[in-house]
């Protein structure tokens, strides 16, 4: 008779590790065991069969040696996505930069002047004493008031006054207008590079909460699973040992 097969007498069984006598509730045969630990005890015993015994103070090692394994590989998989994130945030191809400010920095004389007047020449102030000057102008040259009379009827230096105003006008309003369309394309590169970064972000974050909620939660709740067989086992063992005693005393 080979004894790491099951032998029964009297309810006893023999462990196939250290080849003893223990009782059925001190252990487990090998196919009422996940197949991580059957695994384990078929690396060390290659002859092991399914309805082998084993005690459970052996099994104790097969069941700590899966526990390390899995909390490694959690471990390692943490370590992972934390060191993808450490590279991300780390990574300096590209840095968020202030576009409002960068080009305040660089602008020349010229440009704020087609900016200062662009602002001017599109607000109500301007529109009101434009007008109030054509009107002046008008009423003035009309109704030879104070005297003057420098520019009568169709008011042809008054055309032509407002004529340079809209020539120099015009080309400073474009500079200004070409000046915000940098600034846009600067913004929207700007406003990519920050949405591209935050996207690799998220997905790292995401990666790290799926295996947080597929495997970390799913490996955490049968480590105490086992923890709970083992203090069920030791249960039983004292259990047992208290019985004996109180037989034996009687």
């Amino acid at each position: 008779m080979k004894k790491n097969e099951k032998v029964q007498v009297n309810d006893a069984l023999w462990c196939l590790v250290d080849h003893r006598e223990y009782d059925m509730i001190d252990g487990n045969f090998i196919h009422e065991l996940d197949s991580f630990i059957v695994a384990l005890i078929q690396k060390d015993y290659p002859k092991v069969a399914n309805n082998s015994f084993i005690c459970s103070e052996h099994l104790v090692h097969y069941r700590l040696q899966k526990m390390d394994k899995m909390i490694s590989d959690d471990s390692h998989k943490n370590r992972q996505i934390n060191e993808r994130m450490t590279r991300l945030m780390s990574k300096d191809s590209y840095r968020v930069i202030d576009v409002e400010k960068q080009l305040e920095t660089t602008l020349t004389f010229g440009q704020k002047v087609a900016d200062a007047v662009a602002r001017f020449g599109g607000s109500w102030p301007f529109v009101i004493s434009f007008v109030g000057i054509i009107v002046v102008w008008i009423l003035i040259n009309s109704t030879h008031l104070f005297g003057l009379h420098f520019d009568p009827f169709p008011f042809i230096l008054l055309n032509l006054f407002l004529s340079i105003i809209a020539a120099i006008q015009a080309p400073l309003i474009m500079m200004s207008q070409n000046r915000s369309s940098t600034y846009d394309r600067m913004e929207s590169k700007n406003d990519y590079h920050v949405n591209l970064k935050s996207e690799e972000e998220i997905r790292i974050l995401h990666s790290k909460i799926d295996h947080l909620i597929q495997q970390d939660q799913p490996n955490n709740m049968q480590i105490q699973k086992m923890q709970m067989e083992m203090l069920a086992s030791i249960n039983n063992q004292l259990t047992e040992v208290r019985k004996q005693q109180k037989d034996q005393m009687l």
